[in-house]
């Protein structure tokens, strides 16, 4: 059992990068000593014992063999466990994650319990600031109204929290799985100085959601520059067809792709005015995560996005429930990204 330590070697400011790479390169990419993490999607995806791998339980959609993503720092890592914490430092940012089983006492608990170690472990070290986040529970949208599972983890996960202030809240996704398995996949990646939250003017910001969403309103920033200095991309939460607060063209899943799309142009072009250095539309270094609720669809959405977006631009789809039942597709991941 080990924890982060500071250790000599770090860079001078955070550098990261973001990619994905062929799936048989996965021993390549855990050899190298930049490497933070690495992730495979999907059933056939091995289950390792180094602490920079996960394994996440979404099942890629399409005919190419579903790549790897690999986060590679710009300094040397080191990586160990804390009980059911795996984690990965640089020495400026962290990486971690951990998963924690429902049980008897449902999504709600599993949240709060997930939070309450998350936030123990980052107070017990000094990378204590959030950045980016993601969660992955099955059955998101399962139960009605306020009984809903995804209600419940935000009821969660806001308990779970030490305190909650709406102007440090981490950019997120929240997804769901279809595998049937009770639990909770939290993962996360914080850093030893605070980012800068960033908010989309088309949306209200999920925080201030009114009350026909569930008790507690979703808790995340749209989006989260990275600290002033750092080398790094912004990272994009979890993004869908929703302006103001509520969803588009239910029932087109095609619109709702062009929706969405709209939405990140909305958020770079906002953090382009804290960060003009930002490229102004998402190329090579925005490598994206589609999440498609129904398997049929894929083929149109990949259509729409590539009539959309530059060829330029990565992309992994996968078969994910989105948060309300009518959305259709969501998209996540960075911009401005060296290749990893």
């Amino acid at each position: 059992m080990s924890r982060p330590q500071p250790f000599a070697g770090a860079a001078t400011l955070p550098g990261l990068e973001f990619g994905y790479a062929p799936a048989d390169t996965r021993a390549r990419q855990l050899a190298d000593p930049h490497v933070l993490a690495v992730f495979g999607f999907g059933a056939h995806a091995p289950v390792l014992d180094d602490p920079r791998w996960l394994r996440v339980p979404l099942q890629p959609l399409g005919a190419q063999a579903a790549p790897i993503e690999v986060w590679r720092s710009a300094a040397p890592v080191r990586s160990g466990r804390d009980g059911d914490v795996a984690w990965s430092t640089d020495g400026n940012l962290l990486f971690g994650a951990l998963e924690i089983d429902e049980l008897d006492d449902g999504l709600e608990a599993a949240a709060r319990r997930a939070y309450a170690r998350l936030g123990a472990f980052l107070a017990g070290g000094d990378m204590p600031h959030l950045l980016r986040i993601w969660n992955y529970m099955d059955a998101i949208t399962l139960g009605e109204e306020d009984a809903e599972r995804y209600r419940r983890f935000c009821v969660g996960r806001v308990a779970g929290m030490e305190a909650f202030d709406a102007a440090r809240l981490p950019a997120a996704t929240a997804i769901g799985r279809h595998d049937g398995v009770r639990r909770l996949q939290v993962y996360w990646l914080a850093a030893r100085e605070p980012g800068r939250p960033v908010e989309n003017p088309r949306q209200v910001s999920a925080y201030r959601y009114p009350r026909q969403y569930g008790p507690q309103a979703p808790s995340f920033a749209r989006a989260m520059l990275p600290p002033a200095g750092a080398s790094m991309p912004l990272l994009l939460s979890g993004t869908a067809a929703i302006v103001g607060h509520a969803s588009q063209h239910s029932g087109s899943v095609q619109a709702q792709v062009d929706e969405t799309l709209a939405n990140l142009a909305s958020l770079v072009d906002t953090a382009r005015r804290q960060s003009p250095e930002l490229p102004a539309v998402l190329g090579a270094g925005s490598p994206l995560k589609v999440y498609v609720r129904d398997p049929s669809d894929a083929e149109a959405v990949a259509a729409r996005l590539d009539a959309s977006l530059d060829p330029s631009v990565p992309r992994l789809l996968l078969h994910a429930q989105v948060c309300r039942r009518e959305l259709l597709v969501e998209i996540d991941g960075v911009h401005g990204a060296a290749s990893a």
